[in-house]
């Protein structure tokens, strides 16, 4: 399918909130941590905004049999999975997926309907090291939404999270509309191309995509979204035989655990969400804080570039980003080709340079070079392999599902008033104002083709404190420099929990877990012998991983 969209510009909110893939794999999707990612290329040489609304209180969950207390779902939570070895995957050559266990598991399409059309969600497992000890199974969710946890396991069961493998069944799973679990698809690889590299939006560009996702995922749709993810949560925990949940959840995955304690506290274990997403936030208000989150961090890129030789943005610190800033939004005008015959326009550059702003000290030296490449040699390939690495597209020019995915659960999580024109306004003078160099050149109609004024299937309750009272301690980690999930949504949602402890990451980059051996230590000790650290700790960032 070939439709002609106009781009919603990468610079307003990007397309993935933050998924983190703690360890690089084949086929992983977008991962905002290149020093982890086998797509992101060595070192060269030389869609949804909405209205700002106030919280509301904590949802009161529906006083009415739930889960495996429904007798409508006892056949799905009594189920039994068929694991078998998976297929190793040719693509990825630092795993063999073969030493991994593959299963799949039935849940209702709609939960209203129980008793109507079902689906497949796809699991992977590692089997716990120490089979004696077993704690039982951890559940993980890198992120996205869209991300797939499965790729997560599967790249990261023997470095980021082999010692939690000691004592835990690893469990990674796409939920529902993701990767191997009903995946929606909206755009071909063609219109997908298009819409990435057009550097604004018209008033058609939502209606076209909602259309495109129509045609093509039409069943799906109404029942994506994380309210029903979480559901699907608690069939995956009963049926690989846990009481309790025990779940890793980054950025996006945050919400989805949220969700989760919200609906069932009572089946709470060990919870440690990491880059966290303020569930009282519209998503036009989200989007907003994220963007100024990016900016500071460009700011501190920019500076920090000029301290190093073969930096392309001059000596002067103070100048730096603004400089930067020119380059890529000169690029509107003046784009640039790649070697394969694509151009490198506005919104590929941003895009590639958000991409790296993702990560570590190892993502800003290849944003350095990279930049240095099409500032000074003139070479888009570099910025072009970023922003693919973003949006999910691989050397062949193939897209995985994780933008339409990310479109679809945002789309159906949009508990949000369609924002008035007045409150348009406000939120781009706010951008305008706050990130003055990712946003100077975002215009009214780019906010507007992001909202889901299009979208015709919503199904979560609009923005809210969740207490999750009655829940097992909960484990809240933040970065004081997350630029896509700011400080200040860990910080609420750590208070707003009923029971919850905030560990700190002192630092730039998105997620902690796999930038600082502190937290990894942290995390590990509540996860394995189920030890809070104390209230207050703080951790330097470093190399861990």
């Amino acid at each position: 399918m070939n439709i002609a969209l106009a781009h919603l510009s990468r610079r307003i909110l990007p397309a993935v909130l933050g998924v983190t893939v703690v360890a690089g794999c084949g086929g992983s999707g977008a991962s905002p941590d290149p020093a982890m990612e086998s797509a992101a290329p060595s070192a060269p040489s030389a869609a949804a905004s909405h209205a700002p609304a106030s919280p509301s209180a904590a949802v009161t969950p529906t006083a009415q049999p739930s889960g495996a207390d429904d007798p409508a779902l006892k056949p799905f939570y009594g189920q039994q999975v068929a694991w078998s070895a998976c297929a190793d995957d040719p693509m990825t050559k630092e795993v063999n997926e073969s030493s991994f266990l593959c299963g799949t598991a039935h849940v209702p399409l709609d939960y209203a309907h129980p008793a109507g059309d079902t689906f497949d969600l796809a699991l992977v497992k590692k089997p716990a090291a120490q089979s004696v000890q077993k704690l039982g199974s951890l559940f993980f969710n890198p992120g996205g939404p869209g991300g797939s946890g499965i790729d997560m396991v599967t790249g990261g069961a023997a470095s980021q999270f082999k010692s939690l493998n000691d004592r835990y069944d690893l469990i990674g799973f796409d939920p529902r509309g993701v990767g191997r679990s009903s995946a929606v698809h909206c755009l071909d690889d063609a219109a997908r191309d298009q819409l990435n590299a057009l550097d604004h939006a018209d008033g058609g560009t939502g209606k076209a995509f909602a259309d495109a996702c129509q045609a093509k995922s039409a069943k799906l749709l109404p029942f994506v979204g994380t309210v029903n993810a979480a559901r699907d949560l608690d069939v995956l925990r009963a049926v690989v035989g846990d009481q309790k949940l025990n779940y890793l959840g980054f950025s996006y995955g945050t919400y989805l655990g949220g969700f989760y304690a919200e609906q069932f506290p009572d089946r709470t274990g060990r919870l440690v969400l990491d880059g966290v997403v303020d569930p009282t936030l519209s998503q036009l208000d989200a989007g907003i804080a994220q963007q100024v989150g990016f900016e500071g961090v460009f700011e501190r890129f920019a500076a920090d570039c000029v301290t190093h030789s073969g930096c392309s943005l001059g000596k002067d610190p103070g100048a730096a980003a603004k400089k930067a800033a020119d380059f890529l939004d000169g690029l509107e005008a003046h784009p640039m080709t790649g070697t394969d015959g694509r151009k490198l326009t506005s919104a590929e550059g941003w895009t590639g340079t958000l991409d790296m702003l993702y990560g570590d000290a190892k993502s800003w030296e290849y944003l350095r070079d990279g930049l240095a490449w099409a500032m000074q040699g003139h070479k888009a390939d570099y910025l072009l392999e970023f922003a693919d690495d973003y949006n999910g597209r691989d050397g062949q020019g193939h897209y995985n599902n994780l933008a339409d995915a990310n479109v679809a659960i945002n789309c159906a999580d949009d508990g949000s008033p369609i924002p008035t024109d007045d409150q348009i306004q406000q939120a781009l003078q706010q951008l305008h104002d706050k990130a003055p160099y990712l946003d100077r050149r975002v215009t009214a109609e780019d906010l507007k083709a992001q909202d889901c004024r299009a979208w015709p299937f919503h199904s979560a309750p609009p923005p809210h404190v969740i207490k999750a009272a009655g829940s097992a301690p909960i484990l809240v980690v933040g970065s004081t420099g997350d630029d896509a999930t700011p400080y200040a949504g860990a910080q609420k949602v750590a208070a707003n929990l009923a029971n919850a402890t905030l560990l700190t990451r002192d630092g730039d980059g998105h997620t902690a877990y796999s930038k600082s051996a502190c937290i990894k230590k942290d995390v590990d000790a509540f996860l394995i012998d189920g030890t809070m650290p104390p209230a207050g700790t703080h951790c330097p960032t470093d190399s861990a991983g």
